[in-house]
């Protein structure tokens, strides 16, 4: 108990829910199922009362309010559904916000270039988590986090004052038919949603880990399918994400049965308490004593007998108290889903013990001086760790320092929106000098609603070379004094590319403010650079770092095994 008090305070915080607006969702649902519970009491009172035949005025306040309480539930509903999802879409963009912020933060980024040499293990390990588990992490869990005010928190504290007031109510009727309801509505709102409960843990705990390595692979399939389809691995990368799949399916099937009887558990109450309710109400309004009076009306003449109002809403009201706790096993299950979602996004941000990943680079130095730095090296001998280390994303990130991937993401808003992602503030006179000084400028005057056309599908929308530019006007954009640059040239055109590394490494080219630290890792220097250093990574790891030195670029060509650049890219 306490530690799911832990994790509920962990959540509220993390949510940032503020307490009077959940209060007032909460106020909302109570008069909602409230208005049931009214109506079902009231409605019962006036059709028994009603076939005494009293005089109509008698019965005038009762139809009124029966009415009332009909267009007031439906009423409040709305309201209710209104504040509700207003609290659950705010707290899900401040946890999206802050876990954004915290994933820039951590010490969680992995090359995908080890991805396959990290695979055992990888989503168990926070420090290396693959693009899958971050793109669930980013989206499914936080989703599963709000549904918890909506699905959760309101409909189990609308449960409680509810079920306390029916019970209360009918217990002024008999006290033996609110024990049982009593007794009924504990079966239904306590012990189905802990068994609901118990099977989504069973279902969460024995499918995370299938339906994570699922998406790892799905991406990996999706991301490198030419790669892996040169080199013979597809189809047992393909076999691996389709196995996944399939236990995370036949363990989902196992967890069914308890939401079975977790879903069975409300009916079967509901049944009791009616029933109870019934041979109580028959025991003392047919042990009571009756006499039939003149006008055919029927009274009771005992003091211990009940009316035949009381005998209605005796029987009514319990089937409308289980309105409010037949959704509790579906929030059960919602709260596990969230607690765990909580955990799986807590452990990247806390993640404190960080393995040091330097793929056999032996000593990781500082920065080295100069405002245009270029890093040469054979591939796979550790350029991008190297970058990496730089940013400090293996221990204390550095502030002022922003390291952009090759395979940063593109999303799928428009491409304004995907150049607010380095600085939010960025205007569209910004965004469009940046894209045309990578080059992107006949692109956009191309595009049909130019800065404000949509990206659909993110990267699957344009080009390699587009998406490079895009990359880089976004890095050229961010407010980061120095830029760390991952293959910023890489699938466009020779002359192109060329062209842009000597404007990137040239601190006079007006492409990037002078007083801003460009380090660019390529394959391809031009000879004719003006970088300030040149810093050498050799294939066994080791690094020279050399200043003003241009000549290393020869020594470094016939090690790479380049692309024909003759196709066009954009």
């Amino acid at each position: 108990m306490s530690g799911a008090w832990t994790d509920f305070r962990r959540m509220r915080d993390m949510l940032g829910l503020s307490g009077w607006r959940v209060a007032v969702s909460i106020g909302w649902g109570v008069l909602a199922l409230g208005s049931g519970l009214g109506l079902a009491g009231l409605a019962a009172w006036l059709i028994a009362r009603a076939w005494e035949m009293p005089p109509v005025l008698d019965l005038s306040v009762a139809v009124v309010a029966v009415r009332a309480l009909g267009i007031s539930r439906g009423l409040c509903r709305y309201l209710e559904r209104l504040a509700t999802h207003d609290v659950a879409l705010r707290a899900m963009t401040t946890a999206r916000t802050g876990v954004y912020a915290a994933l820039a933060r951590a010490d969680i980024w992995t090359p995908r270039s080890r991805i396959d040499a990290e695979s055992a293990g990888a989503q168990d390990d926070p420090t290396r988590l693959r693009r899958g588990d971050l793109l669930t992490r980013i989206v499914d869990d936080i989703d599963d986090l709000g549904a918890v005010v909506v699905r959760a928190v309101v409909p189990i504290a609308v449960a409680v004052v509810l079920s306390v007031a029916a019970v209360a109510v009918l217990a002024v009727v008999s006290v033996s038919a609110a024990v049982i309801l009593a007794l009924a509505l504990a079966v239904a709102g306590i012990f189905a949603p802990w068994l609901s409960a118990r099977a989504a843990r069973e279902a969460e705990l024995a499918v995370r880990a299938d339906r994570a390595e699922f998406t790892a692979a799905a991406m990996t399939v999706l991301d490198h399918a030419p790669e892996l389809r040169v080199a013979g691995r597809l189809d047992p990368a393909l076999g691996t994400a389709a196995a996944a799949s399939r236990r995370a399916v036949q363990a989902e099937d196992r967890a069914a049965a308890h939401s079975a009887w977790a879903a069975a558990a409300t009916p079967i109450s509901i049944g009791v308490s009616v029933l109870g309710a019934l041979l109580i109400g028959i025991v003392l309004y047919g042990g009571a004593g009756v006499a039939r009076l003149p006008a055919g009306s029927l009274q009771s003449v005992s003091p211990g007998a009940i009316t035949p109002m009381a005998l209605a809403v005796l029987m009514l009201l319990p089937l409308s108290a289980f309105e409010a706790v037949g959704v509790l096993p579906a929030a059960a299950q919602a709260l596990t889903r969230g607690r765990a979602a909580l955990r799986r996004i807590t452990s990247a941000e806390e993640a404190k013990d960080v393995r040091t990943q330097q793929d056999g680079l032996q000593e990781l130095p500082a920065l080295p001086a100069g405002r245009r730095i270029a890093v040469l090296g054979p591939s796979g001998a550790g350029k991008t760790t190297l970058l990496m280390a730089w940013a400090g994303l293996f221990d204390t990130p550095r502030p002022g320092v922003t390291f952009f991937a090759e395979d940063t993401h593109l999303f799928g808003t428009t491409v304004l929106e995907n150049l607010r992602v380095a600085r939010g503030d960025v205007t569209e006179d910004e965004a469009r000098a940046a894209l045309h000084a990578v080059g992107a400028g006949d692109w956009l005057d191309s595009l049909p609603e130019g800065l404000h056309t949509d990206l659909i599908g993110g990267a699957a929308a344009v080009s390699g070379g587009q998406r490079r530019r895009i990359l880089l006007a976004r890095a050229l954009l961010s407010p980061a004094r120095v830029l760390l640059l991952d293959e910023p040239t890489e699938h466009l055109e020779a002359d192109t590319g060329a062209h842009l590394l000597r404007a990137l490494l040239d601190d006079t080219s007006g492409l990037v403010a002078p007083d801003r630290t460009v380090v660019v890792v390529t394959h391809q220097l031009p000879p004719d650079h003006r970088a300030d250093t040149v810093v050498h990574v050799a294939p066994d790891g080791r690094i020279a770092i050399h200043p003003t030195i241009t000549r290393l670029t020869s020594d470094f060509a016939p090690r790479e095994n380049t692309l024909p650049t003759g196709g066009s890219t954009r």
